[in-house]
């Protein structure tokens, strides 16, 4: 049985309710003792002498404050260590849930809502005879209330066989839709080549003109949990067609391992993949990435959160080596969510190292994009994003031919309104507009794009 965080949570407090009930029902007197025994293990705790604390002095009220303070700041970490433990459990990583709830028993042995969450643990996991002793244990120091020992005969009933806490899924997207530009053709039928004072103007070819054009699209996603630490195994792939202009119909396909990671405070995500390009029925890319998203230790709020992110990529372009590019990549993304709407910002630089023969040389760039997600009466879903890319080569693209040295500017606006279709299916309307701003008249163009899709998903 997989439980939400909220219900852990309400089971957590329950159990430590029912706990500090229980506490409270004893005589004032053996309140010390109890505090003692908290501080240390068990059986140190029963070797300390009780005259030993009688004879301790009386706290200043500045080493009081101070002690205030410590505790304060002790049970805030508790806390933190907690939640992380119960959001890694109901996201389907018992192992990690397992370290970080020992850890938290080591600084709190009384937490009755690690005791219960670190006993489901071991459950998940398949360890029946660990998670049997901490049930034990449970029932034993904390007289859990009649709910409580009901969850737990549920998991004894379950035999602790480490059913699987994450299953696999499957999306399929099929979309009609327009493209006035697919080839990005220029948006400049004359150009001026040359250099100093030997210029000559070109006329381009229909095929470096804008050619707009129907195509079908189809897309498939599969997402297979591998173990039980949270490891991701990710696969797409990628289908255009157009309707005149194959020369465009691309084909893709993406592999992908992304597993969870944690250090002290710090969490994310760490994912490698690898992927190939078709253009035109031909091998266009190959190219490899590895990227870490790491969630930093700052309480934002419920309703904010704020990542970073560094990326590695190298592309191969077999018919075009002079294209090849290691690519750098450093970002940050802040999200923000509302009962029904959210907004999330990104932003990042570039640095982009090529060939020494490809055009342009090396480059450097940055990238922003914000998206608003909102809910549109009772089903429909909207959303609207903006985003910009810009790249600065640094030197000329093509000495003797184009003695300009490159300037990209890519602004793109997309809205897209969902619709919800039965229980698994949705159908979008997807609206896109590209200016491509270039100092080289060569490279600009424009387009827009109209597509409409049937989505189906969780399978």
């Amino acid at each position: 049985m997989k439980r939400t965080p909220w219900t852990l949570l309400l089971a957590g407090a329950t159990l430590c309710a029912a706990a500090h009930a229980q506490q409270a029902d004893r005589p004032a007197a053996s309140a010390g003792n109890e505090a003692a025994s908290a501080a240390v293990p068990e059986t140190v705790a029963e070797s300390v002498p009780q005259a030993a604390a009688e004879a301790s002095p009386a706290p200043s009220d500045a080493s009081a404050d101070d002690n205030g303070a410590a505790a304060a700041a002790a049970a805030a970490q508790e806390e933190k260590l907690y939640l992380d433990a119960v959001r890694a459990l109901s996201e389907g990583r018992p192992d990690e849930a397992t370290g970080k709830l020992e850890r938290l028993l080591e600084k709190n042995s009384l937490h009755a809502g690690a005791w219960l969450d670190l006993a489901i643990s071991h459950c998940s996991l398949g360890n029946e005879s660990e998670a049997e002793r901490m049930f034990e244990q449970i029932e034993t120091r904390f007289n859990p209330p009649p709910a409580i020992r009901e969850l737990i005969a549920h998991y004894r009933k379950s035999g602790c066989k480490g059913a699987q806490v994450a299953r696999r899924a499957m999306s399929f997207k099929l979309g009609r839709g327009y493209d006035s530009n697919v080839n990005q053709g220029s948006s400049n039928r004359f150009i001026t080549v040359g250099s100093g004072d030997k210029l000559s103007q070109v006329e381009l070819g229909p095929d470096s003109l804008p050619k707009g054009d129907h195509f079908n699209v189809l897309s498939g996603d599969f997402n297979q949990p591998l173990g039980s630490r949270g490891m991701l195994l990710i696969a797409q792939l990628r289908a255009l067609r157009h309707s005149r202009v194959d020369s465009q119909d691309t084909s893709s396909g993406l592999l992908a391992l992304e597993k969870p990671w944690s250090a002290g405070t710090w969490t994310g995500r760490a994912t490698a993949a690898f992927g190939l390009v078709r253009l035109g029925g031909d091998l266009y890319q190959r190219q490899g990435q590895v990227l870490l998203r790491a969630t930093p230790p700052v309480a934002l709020g419920e309703a904010t959160s704020w990542s970073l992110t560094a990326g590695y990529s190298g592309a191969e372009y077999p018919t075009r080596r002079y294209y090849d590019s290691h690519t750098l990549d450093l970002g940050s993304t802040v999200a923000w969510s509302a009962k029904r709407a959210s907004v999330v910002l990104a932003a990042g630089v570039l640095a982009d190292h090529g060939r020494d023969t490809r055009p342009g040389g090396d480059r450097a760039g940055w990238y922003g994009s914000a998206n608003v997600f909102g809910a549109l009466g009772d089903k429909a879903i909207g959303e609207v994003g903006v985003s910009r890319q810009s790249w600065r080569s640094d030197h000329a693209y093509s000495p003797g031919l184009i003695d300009t040295t490159r300037r990209q500017d890519t602004t793109q606006l997309r809205a897209s309104l969902q619709v919800p279709v039965g229980t698994h299916s949705a159908l979008q309307l997807e609206l896109r507009r590209t200016w491509n701003r270039e100092n080289i008249p060569l490279f600009r163009y424009d387009s827009h794009a109209v597509q409409f899709s049937w989505r189906t998903d969780n399978w």
